[in-house]
């Protein structure tokens, strides 16, 4: 060591051009990249922002499921051995899957395929709203009947307008945990994206086919093409970047008397008028007049007949 030459730190030895260069160099990508929205913390924070953003769900004026309508599907959860809590149909992204649609429109958006997942939040926003979309040329407005095919989309914008859609399950082309058949957003449209909706009770099944579908009630939604109904596993918690959520999958649960399991039970949720609120307050006052009406009754004759 006492044979060591020590230099000067302003003294340039070995490849000082080649660090300096490298390092300018690497400086410029940083600045581009922060004045272009491309680092990673920047994708991270417009992500929450966007797919977090309040949305508002459509207003139903007779209590039935329409084409073009922005709803949530809620699965109301179980009370069994799995103890499984509500949960509703969300997107699981991260800051890999924001593209831009093109240079001269620099707008985020997402892009598939994506996975989607049992969200415990029941807050209406970009992530857990999906439009109904027909698929025989029905138009915006039609109400939906049972066995009738229709599409989910997420919205418009950010969500980038991709299709819920599933298909057989393969030894590479499965679920995650489950294992069971995978349920995927994808961008083409195509018979993968056909579902419908069963009615509930399979004693009235057959009688109700063809008749519209009522909002805000347990119904069963069913994969066209592999005749899958979709499911909340309760037993199988994915991590995403929004915390701990349920795999979804497409698969039929049965019970011992070959009815659906309330892993296949959902709501489609939207947001009543407000003559609606009016009108069940209403019921609410009066049933609550007639209880306390039939309370002094009884207290009435009670003394008469002391």
């Amino acid at each position: 060591m006492a044979h060591v030459r020590t230099y000067n730190p302003r003294v340039r030895v070995g490849n000082w051009k080649e660090d300096v260069t490298l390092e300018e160099e690497t400086l410029k990508n940083f600045i581009l990249q922060k004045d272009r929205g491309e680092l990673t913390v920047q994708k991270e924070g417009d992500l929450r922002q966007n797919i977090l953003k309040p949305l508002s769900l459509s207003v139903s004026q007779d209590g039935f499921l329409h084409f073009g309508d922005t709803v949530m599907l809620v699965n109301p959860g179980s009370e069994d051995h799995e103890r499984r809590g509500s949960c509703v149909l969300s997107i699981i992204a991260d800051s890999r899957n924001i593209t831009t649609q093109s240079d001269t429109n620099p707008v985020p958006r997402l892009f598939g395929p994506l996975q989607v997942g049992g969200a415990h939040s029941m807050t209406p926003c970009v992530r857990n709203s999906f439009i109904i979309t027909s698929v025989d040329g029905t138009s915006d407005g039609e109400v939906l009947r049972y066995d009738q095919s229709f599409a989910l989309r997420t919205t418009a914008g950010f969500a980038g307008e991709l299709f819920l859609a599933s298909d057989h399950k393969t030894f590479l082309k499965c679920a995650k945990k489950s294992r069971l058949q995978e349920l995927s957003l994808a961008e083409a449209f195509d018979f993968l994206c056909w579902w419908k909706v069963i009615y509930f009770d399979p004693q009235e099944r057959l009688e109700n086919e063809g008749y519209p579908v009522q909002v805000n009630s347990k119904v069963l939604i069913s994969h066209c093409k592999t005749n899958q109904c979709l499911a909340a596993l309760g037993s199988h918690v994915l991590w995403t970047p929004f915390g701990k959520e349920y795999e979804l999958s497409a698969h039929t649960f049965l019970d011992s008397h070959k009815a659906e399991r309330d892993n296949n039970h959902w709501l489609f949720f939207v947001a009543y008028s407000a003559n609606q609120n009016q009108s069940e307050m209403q019921l609410q006052q009066d049933s609550d007049i007639t209880d306390e009406q039939r309370d002094n009754q009884e207290d009435t004759q009670v003394k008469e007949c002391s």
